[in-house]
């Protein structure tokens, strides 16, 4: 065998220990009974350890010296294995450890704290978390910027210098939107009426199975905060029911479909290698993204939905079509960020963006954070935080240590834009199929023109091949504006 042959080998049975590691955290979010969190702890400690042995085993650096790629896809699997080679020497097992020990209990800290709207019950767990994160971002930066070392574990390539001037240009014209749509005359209507939590996950399974999920390989379960897991023949996705609200769930359930049908895609003989998974987060966010909004929130989807939920749960309040899409789009007061319109959406990862940043360079405390994440709230929305569970611990990702995250939450938006108005164009027929509830042109065109690549391609690359131009915010920012801008007259 050649050392490309050995090392190959080699990394698969390191992607497959890390798919074990992957439904170690699914089962803790799903099922796992409470009191198992310490153990659990353990557990992700002890497999985190093995994982850090295998990345920097030195004959993982022998086989880079010697290996010559076969081809393109063998050039891109040695691209990958020599960068996670190369960040994951910087760390101390020790460390790699006690961040994956640590973080497995905060998790659970955390959703209990949620649940008590007491912040000062996860303070201190968060302050441990925040001083590894920094540790952990001081040898991955090798003397450059700590929190650039972060963003390049979710989105390579990527910088705070960079994203701060993408989201500076959009946050003028998403504030003025914002603002002109709340000062309209006409508001769209609510729904109204009883939502069981069966019906709606009868019909989120309906939803995921419309955008192609592959229930073969799949399943759906609930969880605090959906989210997918996996990749290859085993991917899961979550979801959350709220009574008085169906779209919480249904739209969270088309939202992690976009993730998981992007690991569905992607080209099998790439499985269990490093090209086998979604290249970047924001990448994977464009998917979800573009599912969720353009696609499933877009008239002619919503005509359709609009039958399917009176056929579900009778009378909603709402008997047009017409106004169901409105309600649907409507741009509403809120805390929370996956429950937030289009238009408001990104604002609450910037908020997000600057307040880690600040974690991470020291210059803000964790005990100062719910403070701070108030006031910034406020002045960024116009109104008061009303509890915890609506602030500073709504979102699971600092507790599991996912600084850097964040930000490619807005740049899967940014993506998601560039890809709509290239589907609209490759696509001309695409609102009739919509109208169907077919969302098979849509889907087929982003798996032929990116979700098959996985890991092949580098980020914004594999967003230039698809659209045909470079990425920017403008194509988000007019979908934007001439959508909300038709449904409010403004």
């Amino acid at each position: 065998m050649s050392a490309y042959d050995d090392l190959m080998a080699f990394q698969r049975e390191t992607e497959a220990l890390e798919s074990i590691a992957g439904r170690l955290s699914w089962d803790q979010e799903t099922v796992m009974p409470r009191g198992a969190a310490e153990q659990r702890g353990e557990e992700m400690a002890a497999i985190e350890g093995v994982l850090h042995a295998r990345r920097i085993d030195p004959r993982v650096g022998e086989w880079l010296d010697k290996a010559e790629a076969p081809d393109a896809v063998g050039e891109a699997q040695l691209r990958h294995i020599r960068r996670s080679y190369d960040r994951t020497r910087r760390v101390p097992a020790r460390l790699a450890a006690e961040l994956a020990r640590t973080t497995s209990v905060a998790q659970g800290v955390w959703a209990e704290a949620r649940a008590a709207e007491d912040v000062s019950a996860f303070t201190p767990t968060l302050e441990k978390v925040v001083s590894l994160v920094r540790e952990q971002a001081e040898c991955l930066a090798d003397g450059g910027d700590p929190y650039d070392a972060l963003l390049d574990d979710y989105e390579p390539g990527a910088t705070a210098d960079s994203l701060t001037g993408m989201f500076g240009a959009m946050r003028p014209r998403l504030v003025d939107l914002r603002d002109r749509i709340l000062g309209a005359a006409h508001k769209p209507p609510a729904v109204a009426g009883e939502f069981p939590e069966a019906a709606q996950l009868a019909l989120s399974r309906e939803l995921a199975g419309a955008f192609g999920y592959d229930f073969h390989t799949g399943r759906i379960d609930k969880a605090v905060h959906p989210f997918s897991s996996g990749s290859g023949r085993d991917v899961r996705i979550t979801t959350r029911t709220a009574a008085d609200d169906p779209f919480n769930c249904l739209y969270s359930t088309i939202h992690e479909t976009g993730h998981a049908c992007y690991e569905q895609a992607i080209d099998p003989a790439y499985a269990m290698t490093p090209v086998g998974g979604g290249v970047s987060m924001g990448v994977h966010e464009s998917q979800s993204r573009l599912y969720e909004n353009q696609i499933g929130r877009s008239r002619a989807f919503t005509g359709w939905l609009h039958g399917r939920m009176v056929d579900t749960f009778g009378d909603i309040g709402i008997d047009d079509p017409e106004a169901f899409f409105g309600c649907v789009n409507r741009v509403h007061r809120g805390f929370i960020r996956t429950e937030a319109d289009e238009v408001q959406y990104n604002l609450h990862v910037l908020l997000r963006f600057d307040i880690e940043r600040q974690l991470i360079d020291g210059s803000l405390a964790v005990a100062d954070l719910e403070e701070a994440w108030n006031a910034r709230f406020e002045a960024d929305f116009g109104y008061p935080v009303d509890r915890p569970s609506n602030g500073c611990l709504q979102d699971v990702h600092w507790s599991v240590g996912l600084f850097g995250y964040f930000p490619t939450y807005s740049l899967g938006n940014v993506y998601a834009g560039c890809l709509h108005a290239a589907l609209r164009e490759a696509v001309p027929g695409l609102d009739g199929a919509l109208a169907a509830g077919d969302t098979a042109p849509a889907t087929g065109w982003l798996r032929d023109n990116l979700q098959r690549h996985g890991g092949l391609y580098r980020p914004r690359e594999v967003v230039e091949r698809a659209c045909g131009f470079a990425p920017s915010e403008a194509p988000l920012l007019d979908y934007l504006e001439h959508k909300f801008g038709a449904i409010y007259g403004v």
